[in-house]
């Protein structure tokens, strides 16, 4: 029998503290989201002063991310050379950077997604958060 870990209630809220610690830091009005490794929403929190769409977009890079197992930045670079038929991949809507898979042991528990900055810093406060865990 296969075995692999997963992402529970604790590691989200630490996740979601690093996240946000993170975003404060910088100033940076942002909503983060957290699925599990089905792509499954379990947090969403979207910081005072956020665009209400950011609160769409953060969710759709996370299930990017945890559906594809990497990156949502890597479906945005291929595109952006070239390849727009990954335009038409199926569940993959959040295909811009900002959505960071948890990976443990090699294999994905989970994704980060984050929303409402430079795609940049929305990947770096994604990872702050993937960070607080040790993974």
């Amino acid at each position: 029998m296969n075995q692999k870990a997963v992402l529970n209630l604790e590691d989200i809220k630490r996740i979601a503290a690093a996240s946000e610690a993170e975003a404060l830091r910088h100033q940076w009005s942002v909503s983060i989201a957290i699925v599990d490794d089905g792509g499954h929403l379990v947090w969403l929190q979207r910081l005072d002063g956020a665009s209400p769409l950011s609160s769409h977009i953060a969710p759709a890079k996370a299930r990017t991310a945890a559906l594809g197992r990497r990156e949502s930045r890597v479906y945005e670079e291929m595109i952006n050379q070239g390849r727009a038929s990954f335009l038409s991949a199926p569940m993959l809507e959040g295909m811009l950077e900002g959505g960071v898979p948890v990976m443990v042991d090699g294999q994905c528990i989970g994704a980060v997604g984050v929303s409402g900055v430079k795609s940049s810093e929305d990947a770096q406060i994604a990872r702050a958060g993937i960070a607080a865990l040790g993974a």
